[in-house]
């Protein structure tokens, strides 16, 4: 049985691959830069871009199940491709905001164009990233060792990526998991103060948290570029799932639940990984 890996070279795709090989599967990984992958050797690497179908007709071939990252423009034509082409299990990375309702436009038109498909699916639905942690605040922390934070006490269940990844392989190697949705979040309500003790303890220095507003948050992720820049409306609040604006408060980065919320634990009997285990893996990062 071969298995399509989209998105191979992402964040949470690569770490796919990597437990596919671990567990002897037959990997076929699609990127749109072969050359510069850096992929597993002993895999298929081979060519091709989600935002254009047309690419993807040689990379169906022969495959039975797919791990299928999430392009919302596309998303109908290459789920036809892929079943047209003999695929009868996808396995999507989607969030969580479509569970609760705030994503309408970008993860959950991807789930029903599998759904509509007629195949085997699961859907795999990530809280917030552990990782958005490394993007935001990575950049003032390894050059000045400070984060510069609106809501320090501000608390979610951010989730290890490796979470993430564990969940849809197994949906992908194991039986029972068609038809299924996955909330995946971490195992414990951790405030942004606590985040912020966890790496300084990883990278075994101090770390300054400097309380500052909203506003000035926005102009320091803006500076920063990249994922900080691009994303620091929505971050901060300043915008809502749908691009809309909003004011930011606290209460819209913690919503009161009673917890605690699912995690991988309930799909692959492992504990789910804490933040502090996150910020221990990603010590050099922050460094």
């Amino acid at each position: 049985m071969t298995i399509l890996v989209t998105g191979a070279t992402g964040m949470v795709g690569r770490l796919v691959v990597e437990r596919l090989v671990a567990a002897g599967a037959r990997v076929r990984a699609l990127t749109r830069s072969p050359g510069t992958a850096r992929l597993p050797e002993g895999i298929e690497v081979v060519a091709g871009d989600l935002a254009d179908p047309s690419t993807l007709v040689s990379a169906f071939g022969g495959v039975q199940r797919m791990y299928l990252f999430p392009v919302p423009a596309t998303a109908r034509e290459v789920v036809a491709g892929a079943v047209g082409a003999g695929v009868r299990h996808i396995v999507v990375l989607s969030s969580g905001a479509v569970t609760t309702g705030f994503d309408t436009d970008f993860h959950l038109p991807v789930e029903q164009a599998v759904e509509a498909s007629g195949v085997a699916w699961t859907h795999v639905r990530p809280g917030e990233f552990m990782l958005n942690k490394l993007w935001l605040w990575g950049p003032s922390i390894r050059a000045d060792r400070v984060v510069r934070e609106p809501f320090p006490d501000t608390a979610w269940y951010p989730v290890h990526e490796r979470d993430i990844a564990d969940v849809a392989v197994t949906a992908l190697l194991q039986s029972g998991h068609a038809g299924r949705v996955y909330d995946v979040n971490g195992p414990q309500l951790i405030s942004h103060r606590d985040q912020v003790r966890a790496i300084a303890e990883a990278i075994g220095e101090d770390v300054r948290l400097e309380v500052v507003t909203p506003d000035r948050a926005r102009q320091h992720y803006r500076e920063q570029g990249g994922f900080a820049a691009a994303n620091a409306d929505f971050l901060l609040g300043f915008e809502d799932y749908s691009g809309n604006d909003t004011a930011p408060t606290a209460e819209a980065f913690g919503p009161a639940f009673t917890g605690p919320l699912p995690t991988a634990e309930q799909v692959t009997g492992r504990p789910a990984r804490t933040f502090a285990a996150w910020a221990h893996d990603h010590a050099d990062d922050f460094r």
